[in-house]
Parts: structure tokens; C-alpha cells; sequence
């Protein structure tokens, strides 16, 4: 079975390539949790979506650690060219999510597909195995996504991006918008706030979709469309525009082409959106480590499924 890591992002907030910016004691990335238990929920092939130009980076420092638990590693490349459309010079960030999914080309099987900069824990990546072990298509395509909720998702530090859901009584997924200025306010209400000044006060225990997702092969079919779709809208502005796969998910929901089922997880989510988020990184992954959730050293033995 195959988990997808998105690492073609920028990093902007956090002012570099978090990625592969060593955040704990042990001189651990984040990845490094997410392929570790990854490969004890039963993954077996990593595929790191990522830009070209990093891939003897990532190779010499991710490729080469996880290659030691045995797992296989390959590599899809988000490339800023895009066929038939003029790119602006000044454009440096990529297309968004669902360009970084499309990097894939045709998948073959079942697959699992997350962010690289934040940590999702066990629970989370067993869960979204289990999903995939079963998952067919029959008239509509069945996904499913691992949902949180949005208070144990924040930042302490800044406003962060969230999908926000809306989840029917049969579990599976009616809505999602991605709200991109999302905060805690000192009275512990969290708002929204619109690109055009407008704030909206959301539920603190609403689900929240963290770019983890389960899919089958059908998806990329499905979503190539989509994003042809969305170049073609923002043909006259291609500057910043992006389009992201909780976007796109919503339009295929719309439009029948699928359902996605919602699983609750247990996992805690941390996330380093801003350089002051590292150090309550650092202290939460010491405590895991003496509480016996992770070795010292996470790859000097061979990680075993469990």
C-alpha cells in the first residue's frame, strides 16, 4: 500500500523548507514520525511529491533514513510548467494540492495522501490503512478522509489555513471549505477571516480536514478536469491562484462523482506553521519519546508493522 507525502510546498510562514529543517532533539523532520508510522500501520511504498530541484536534498537526507525500515521510496515531481498556459515570471509558489496530486499520473492501486510538515501520529495512519485495505469503487468513487478537531489544531502564533466540514449523519462528507486566516482569539472563541474583511466565528469542535486523505485510482481521473477547469478560469490571473484538493473534493461531492467518509482519529495533530511553533514541537515529541511512543533514534532499527 502506498502513502503520497506532499513536500513541493514553500513554507512560507515558517520562512524556509520546513520539510527538511531538523526540529527535534534528535535532528528529526517531522517526515520522519509520519513515514515511522506509516510503515508500523502497514505502508510499504512512500511516493515524496516534491519539486525537481530538491530531489538530491531529499534523497541524501529522507530517502536514505527511511530506506533503512525497508520500506520502498519513489518520487513524483510538482513542476511549475503547465502546457498551453503562460506561467508569470514572478510566480514562485506551486499550484496548490490537487496540481501536487495530478504529479502522480495514473495510480494502480489504493492510496493514503498527507502533508510532510505536520505530524499526524499512529492512530491516524492506521485508520486510513485500514480504509484503504477495502475501498472500491462502484457507481460513485468511495474516499474517505481523517478528520480533527479545529481547537487541537491551532497555532499559538499566527493564523493558519483549515478546511472546515460538515459531516452528515451516514459519516461521510456534505461540505468543506478551506478557510485560509483561521485564529484563537484571547476570549477562546476562533474566527475566520474573510479576504474581504469579513469574520466569522467558528465552532471550536467542528471537524477540521488536515490534507490527509484516503483515495482510489479513480481520483486523478476525476480531478484532472478540475483543475483544467480552474486554469482556464483564472486564465487572465495566474499569479498567486491556487487550487487545493478540500476544493476540489467539494466539487466532485457536488457534482456525484464520489462520497468521502469521515474518520475520526484519536492522534494528536502538531504542526510547525511558524519558526515559534518549533519549540512546543520539540517538547511534545521529547514527552512521546519518554513516554515509549518513539525510540530514540527512529531508524536504527528496522520498523516493524504492528
Amino acid at each position: 500500500m502506498t502513502l503520497v507525502v506532499m513536500a513541493a510546498g514553500m513554507g512560507s510562514r515558517f520562512g524556509g523548507l520546513k520539510q527538511l529543517t531538523p526540529l527535534t532533539d534528535d535532528n528529526e523532520f517531522i517526515i520522519d514520525f509520519t513515514v515511522y508510522d506509516a510503515v508500523r500501520a502497514g505502508f510499504d511504498k512512500i511516493i515524496f511529491i516534491i519539486k525537481e530541484e530538491n530531489l538530491e536534498l531529499f534523497e541524501k537526507t529522507i530517502g536514505a533514513r527511511v530506506r533503512k525500515s525497508g520500506i520502498e521510496v519513489g518520487y513524483a515531481f510538482q513542476r511549475q510548467e503547465i502546457e498551453g498556459y503562460e506561467v508569470p515570471q514572478d510566480r514562485v509558489k506551486p499550484w496548490g494540492t490537487t496540481h501536487a496530486l495530478l504529479a502522480l499520473g495514473e495510480m494502480k492501486e489504493n492510496f493514503g495522501i498527507l502533508n510532510a510538515d505536520d505530524f499526524y501520529g499512529f492512530d491516524t495512519l492506521k485508520k486510513l490503512r485500514d480504509f484503504l485495505d477495502s475501498a472500491k469503487d462502484d457507481e460513485i468513487s468511495h474516499y474517505c478522509m481523517i478528520g480533527y478537531e479545529l481547537e487541537k489544531t491551532l497555532s499559538e502564533h499566527g493564523t493558519v489555513s483549515r478546511g472546515i466540514c460538515r459531516v452528515n449523519e451516514r459519516g461521510t462528507l456534505d461540505f468543506i471549505e478551506e478557510n485560509k486566516k483561521v485564529e484563537k482569539l484571547p476570549d477562546g472563541k476562533v474566527i475566520n477571516t474573510y479576504e474581504d474583511g469579513r469574520v466569522a466565528e467558528i465552532p471550536k469542535n467542528c471537524t477540521v480536514s488536515m490534507n490527509c486523505f484516503g483515495f482510489t485510482p479513480s481520483v486523478t481521473r476525476h480531478m484532472k478536469p478540475l483543475f483544467d477547469e480552474f486554469l482556464e478560469n483564472n486564465k487572465n490571473d495566474l499569479s498567486k491562484c491556487e487550487f487545493l484538493i478540500p476544493t476540489a473534493v467539494k466539487m466532485l461531492i457536488d457534482r456525484g462523482k464520489c462520497d468521502v467518509r469521515v474518520i475520526p482519529t484519536c492522534s494528536v495533530w502538531k504542526g510547525v506553521t511558524y519558526v515559534q511553533d518549533s519549540e512546543p514541537f520539540r517538547e511534545f515529541i521529547r514527552n512521546e519519546k519518554r513516554l515509549g511512543n518513539y525510540p530514540k533514534d527512529l531508524w536504527e532499527k528496522k520498523t516493524v508493522c504492528i
